[in-house]
Parts: structure tokens; sequence; C-alpha cells
């Protein structure tokens, strides 16, 4: 579970009482997408004949191009998720990623596990090299404008605990 049990106002969309304008609501998902893009390879080298978390990645940017609704870009988020089911490790994590970034459409704290499981991803796949991890959640962090960028680090230091402390250091 990645979802706190008291949601930042900061991350639900205006519409549903919250503060994040559907705009913001769109760059977390373009985030969350270049998040499980960037580890997607990872999933890709061992089963590239599954378009499944690559399917899920291109749903969350067509959904905040708003060429996709929210129904058919989370259920793409969950065939990514079934594609991992069956795996271990990075290739596991990186199917995961993907299936969190085509969900940020549902909910934008959706985004914080997009990255998280990247960031899981990338350890696995470089397991002995400490800083990975902290590479991968830096890189993570550059794609982000300053506004979104300080919501974001707010929000994994607020949730790094149920997201297994994938952003620490």
């Amino acid at each position: 579970m990645i979802l706190p049990k008291v949601r930042d106002p900061r991350l639900i969309t205006i519409r549903r009482g919250g503060t994040l304008t559907d705009a913001d609501h769109r760059r977390l998902a373009l985030w969350a997408a270049a998040c499980a893009e960037h580890v997607l390879h990872l999933f890709e080298d061992e089963q590239g004949w599954d378009p499944r978390p690559r399917e899920a990645i291109e749903a969350a940017r067509a959904w905040a191009r708003e060429e996709m609704s929210m129904m058919d870009a989370r259920a793409r988020g969950g065939q990514a998720m079934g594609a991992a089911r069956a795996l271990h490790g990075a290739p596991r994590y990186a199917a995961y990623s993907a299936g969190q970034a085509a969900c940020v459409s549902h909910v934008a704290e959706h985004d914080l596990g997009a990255a998280a499981y990247a960031i899981k991803a990338v350890r696995a796949a470089n397991q002995g090299v400490p800083v990975a991890g902290r590479t991968e959640r830096d890189w993570q962090r550059r794609q982000l404008d300053s506004w979104i960028r300080s919501l974001v680090i707010e929000d994994q230091a607020q949730r790094d605990a149920i997201c297994w402390s994938a952003v620490t250091d």
C-alpha cells in the first residue's frame, strides 16, 4: 500500500476537495511515466515480448494529453501490474512502476509509487552498488520543475516509510 491513511490535500484534485489542479495532476502523470520509462528496459530485457508495461506508460501520457479516459488508463496500469506478478527483482519492479504510472490518472499519489518502484528496480539490478537508488532518485527529481519538485520531495519524506524507504539516502 503506497497511499497514506490521511491524504495530503495538495495531491487531491480540486474537484475532489483538494488543491491540486488538473494541469498539475497531468504533470505528475507525465513525471511518473518518465520514471517508469527510465527503467522499462529492465523489464523488456527479460520479457520484451510483453507490451503491457510499455502500453501503461503510453496510457499515462495519453491520459495527460486528454486522449484517454481515466478508466482506460487505470485499466492499462492494472494490466502492467499483471505482467509483474510472475516475475522477481528488477523486471518485476519495473513493470510495477509502469502500472503505477498509468494509475496516476485515478489518484495523483500513485506518482510516488511509480518513482519508488523505479528506484527498487534500479537497486535490484545493481545489487552491491549502494548509490544506485540515490542516483535514480536524483535523476527523477531533476525531471521536475521547482514547484512540483518541492511537493514531490515533501511527499516522498512523508510517505517514504510506506514506500519501502525507497527515497532514503
